[in-house]
């Protein structure tokens, strides 16, 4: 029998200790934080693509601290009261929490344009729904229309006649108008007989080669401007109505492509007045 058979036997017990490095549990924390962050950024482009100018102001409006929140409900659930979040008109009439007391109904805001100015609005809208039929009703035929995009700024209501590859709404490169234009302006009277706002035209062109010895961008837009000037009176329109005639030749294009026939326009504004 030898010595090793009698030596003690020994056993050595290696103790790992986890999360060091990248071993860890930390980095999975960022990671979420990243994904939670990416996933609130993507809603949000969702959310501004899918939504309306008008809905995006009222989603402003909502969290906007200049529209008091009524303090007491009126019958609804949630913190307004059963009013909604777009109505900051009526919020800032009937919310508790208003600094200034609410104006009597029929009131003025001090200068007789309180109702006035909500009635201008109210009008331009109601004009905006009869050219685009965005209200299921439009005094536009199917076939006109495509050459109608109306806009409400704060000039007012935009109406902007435009070209397209097929249907010109002018003759060559001249200001005689086609029969698409003439009833698209005959059109246009009927509808604004319905309010008495001034009007401003304004006249673009897409862009010419510029090669070209003599362009004709600046008279012919201005000549096509001042054209339906004389259409709308022709049509019916006071020509007290029309306060300018401006022409921009194509200086605004609303396409990346500065000849194509889109930039070819014509811009009706109906002012808003003062306000």
């Amino acid at each position: 029998m030898s010595a090793n058979e009698h030596a003690p036997v020994i056993i050595k017990r290696k103790k790992v200790v986890g999360g060091d490095g990248h071993h860890g549990g930390a980095w999975k924390v960022a990671y979420a934080d990243f994904v939670t962050a990416m996933m609130a950024f993507f809603m949000l482009m969702w959310l501004l693509n899918a939504t309306t100018e008008t809905q995006r102001k009222g989603i402003a409006d909502y969290f906007s601290p200049t529209i008091p929140i009524n303090r007491i409900s009126g019958g609804g659930d949630g913190a307004f009261g059963g009013d909604s979040v777009f109505s900051d008109e009526s919020l800032a009439q009937s919310g508790t929490g208003a600094s200034l007391p609410a104006p009597a109904a029929g009131s003025d805001d001090g200068d007789g344009q309180g109702d006035g100015a909500s009635a201008a609005k109210a009008e331009l809208a109601e004009m905006e729904v009869l050219l685009s039929g965005a209200g299921g009703e439009s005094m536009v035929s199917e076939l006109l229309q495509r050459h109608i995009v109306t806009r409400l700024t704060d000039d007012g209501l935009i109406v902007e006649l435009h070209d397209l590859p097929d249907a010109p709404l002018f003759f060559g490169d001249t200001n005689e108008p086609t029969l698409i234009m003439v009833e698209l302006v005959s059109m246009l009277v009927e509808i604004f007989s319905i309010v008495d706002n001034e009007i401003a035209v304004q006249g673009h062109t897409a862009a010419r080669a510029i090669v070209m010895r003599d362009n004709p961008v600046w008279d012919l837009s201005t000549a096509r401007a001042n054209e339906v000037r004389q259409m709308l009176a022709r049509a019916g329109l006071k020509e007290k109505r029309v306060q300018r005639v401006t022409g921009f030749a194509d200086r605004k294009p609303v396409v990346s492509n500065l000849m194509a026939p889109r930039n070819n326009r014509v811009e009706i504004i109906l002012l808003r007045g003062k306000l």
